[in-house]
């Protein structure tokens, strides 16, 4: 089974720098609106046998345009959402940004008893993303597209995935579209594919100015 990780396009906080992991959560940018119209195109040669979003709208915007063309109902897992900021949502600070990742990623260190201020700790987040991964992998797909969310996909590929370096995670940014590619089965479980930072559209619907602090680089 082939998942390919995509995370949605570009909101309102993300240009802004806000840490927005709340439900519903923003709509997309007129940037983000064209990042997910390129989707289909970059998808043209991909197999595609189901589609999956989180519960957070940007998601399900993002994957309108690919769902539309290819006559498939996305499924909607609550599991997909993003890491929970808790006590960090809505800070725009550089400072809440590292606290932020640097939790996640110890996460996927292994350190899953440490917990986001005034949030959930690792093994919270990690048990409900697994728990949509395996209904994912239940529905017996060979290729399925889950657009999701950047610290989430990262956290949870560094955590899970074969053959990801964590430094290489944390240190490497996720653009809005950009794409993580995994293969396995939960028996025998995952091996990373592909890791392409960069939007699928190309560089025609990157974003040139933003601040994104759920797909930016861990500082050192």
């Amino acid at each position: 089974m082939r998942l390919l990780l995509l995370r949605h396009g570009q909101t309102p906080s993300n240009v802004d720098g806000l840490l927005d992991t709340a439900s519903p959560g923003p709509g997309l940018t007129p940037l983000g609106e064209r990042q997910a119209a390129a989707v289909p195109h970059a998808f043209r040669d991909r197999q595609v046998d189901a589609i999956a979003v989180s519960s957070l709208v940007r998601t399900s915007l993002t994957a309108e345009p690919l769902a539309r063309e290819r006559g498939i109902e996305p499924v909607s897992l609550a599991g997909l959402r993003e890491i929970e900021a808790g006590g960090l949502e809505m800070a725009s600070t550089h400072e809440a940004h590292m606290r932020y990742l640097d939790t996640v990623f110890g996460w996927a260190r292994g350190d899953v008893d440490r917990a986001m201020p005034g949030g959930p700790d690792g093994r919270a987040f990690l048990a409900r993303y697994d728990e949509a991964v395996a209904k994912i992998a239940a529905g017996g797909w060979d290729s399925v597209v889950v657009v999701s969310h950047g610290a989430a996909i990262r956290a949870w590929v560094a955590a899970r995935v074969a053959g990801v370096d964590i430094d290489h995670a944390e240190r490497t940014a996720l653009a809005n579209t950009g794409l993580v590619e995994i293969e396995g089965d939960l028996d025998g479980g995952w091996r990373l594919t592909a890791w392409s930072a960069e939007p699928v559209g190309g560089p025609g619907v990157d974003a040139l100015l933003a601040d994104d602090p759920t797909g930016e680089p861990l500082d050192d």
